[in-house]
């Protein structure tokens, strides 16, 4: 009977981290989801310019590659010191609208940014950089530099990005993260993204 008693206390205690490993594995899972769905719902609206690409990786396999105006950031633009040695750096960028409508770099520094009034401060990815000088250009990626689209649909954003006339509808959260909401072409929705 102790045998038994001992088994089934051990069964239970499987199935008991087995449902604990679960519902971890869902609240994660749960929190990826929600924390890009927040950015989405109620992240700041930017508009942003694409730049041409070479056709050659433009698209690779079912996403397009995007390039933004943003992605280059002249070192003129940096407030406060520039790194001088090498290490991983994360610089942020604020961007002001343009009487085009489009969002375009007005300062950038790396060291978080304070918040001002009609702008938004957004946070590259991490990257190595063996030092800035001032005449440099720092090339920035913001997490948005891959746009999936439906199987066999690539082509006509293809020729829309070398007309010029692609552009990315984006929401920027409070901590600088982004996340694309819609894709344009010729200023019209031509792709927009669910929140879930």
């Amino acid at each position: 009977m102790n045998a038994l008693s001992s088994k089934r206390r051990s069964v239970r205690g499987y199935l008991i981290a087995a449902v604990i490993a679960a519902a971890l594995q869902t609240i994660i899972l749960g929190y990826i989801i929600e924390s890009r769905a927040a950015i989405l719902r109620s992240g700041a609206a930017v508009l942003l310019k694409t730049t041409p690409v070479d056709p050659r990786d433009f698209l690779r396999g079912d996403y397009v590659v995007l390039n933004y105006e943003i992605s280059s950031v002249p070192a003129q633009t940096v407030i406060g010191e520039l790194p001088t040695v090498p290490g991983e750096q994360a610089l942020w960028v604020r961007l002001k609208k343009q009487p085009d409508g489009f969002w375009a770099i007005a300062e950038s520094s790396f060291m978080p940014l304070p918040e001002q009034p009609e702008s938004v401060v957004l946070k590259s990815r991490p990257f190595y950089s063996y030092g800035v000088r001032a005449t440099d250009t720092i090339r920035a990626e913001y997490g948005i530099e891959r746009y999936y689209v439906p199987e066999g649909q690539g082509k006509p954003l293809e020729e829309a990005r070398q007309d010029g006339s692609v552009s990315i509808a984006a929401r920027v959260s409070n901590d600088g993260s982004a996340q694309i909401r819609n894709l344009l072409v010729d200023g019209k929705p031509a792709y927009e993204e669910p929140l879930y």
